[in-house]
């Protein structure tokens, strides 16, 4: 029987030059990201670098360097990766067929859990939208978890289900309350109190702040009919 003449072609690296270290091809910024997030979420950003990252996945300075020029460019991609995957659990949330009273408490008990599961992602998100050398689509990602609420708080008020107002005004306000509780929790300042029952009790309130059975008189209005 005539033997075969196709030979399966075997996966090859290339070497970087002045290196021994092989840089492969394939997904090696999705793997330095992977990386990053564990070593963030184990021991916080101080002590990480692009470098270090090389080193544990195999491959040389050269090749990550390729994808992420310096640590700050590292960190603004983590950040964005954070907020990415916190507004599409949002946004999930929020397009569901629900009340927007059992989905606004689902996304808010969300959010904080978010903050408690990665606290030190959590922090680095919101430096790194901060920092001077912010990427402008991390400054626009930053942002859709607010504009989120918003939108959803407008559709709500035209359903009665939220009080008449400004809705950037009325989404940061709530913001606040569950973003606030978020904070003391990763911070450990909630006294013994567990984490969710603080989210519950906040989200309780933000909840009453801004529903439509709630609603605050204007001060035209109050002025129209003193007591």
């Amino acid at each position: 029987m005539p033997t075969s003449r196709y030979t399966r072609p075997v996966a090859q690296t290339v070497t970087e030059p002045g290196t021994e270290r092989p840089y492969h091809h394939g997904n090696l910024r999705a793997e330095l990201l992977k990386c990053a997030w564990d070593t963030i979420e184990r021991d916080g950003s101080e002590n990480l670098s692009v470098r270090g990252l090389a080193r544990d996945l195999g491959v040389s300075h050269g090749a990550s360097a390729r994808h992420f020029k310096d640590k700050q460019a590292l960190l603004d991609a983590l950040a964005m990766t954070g907020f990415e995957r916190l507004n599409q659990t949002l946004s999930e949330i929020y397009s569901r067929a629900e009340p927007f009273e059992t989905r606004f408490r689902a996304a808010a008990f969300a959010y904080v859990q978010f903050a408690v599961t990665h606290p030190n992602l959590l922090r680095l998100m919101y430096a790194a939208k901060h920092h001077p050398e912010a990427s402008a689509a991390l400054r626009e990602v930053s942002c859709s978890t607010m504009q989120t609420l918003t939108t959803a708080i407008a559709a709500a008020q035209h359903s009665a289900e939220v009080q008449a107002g400004d809705p950037q005004h009325i989404a940061l306000v709530a913001f606040a309350n569950f973003h606030g509780v978020a904070t003391l929790a990763t911070d450990d300042l909630l006294e013994g109190l567990l984490w969710q029952d603080a989210a519950a009790l906040s989200i309780q309130f933000a909840w009453q702040g801004i529903t439509a059975a709630n609603e605050i008189p204007s001060s035209a209005s109050r002025r129209r009919n003193p007591r």
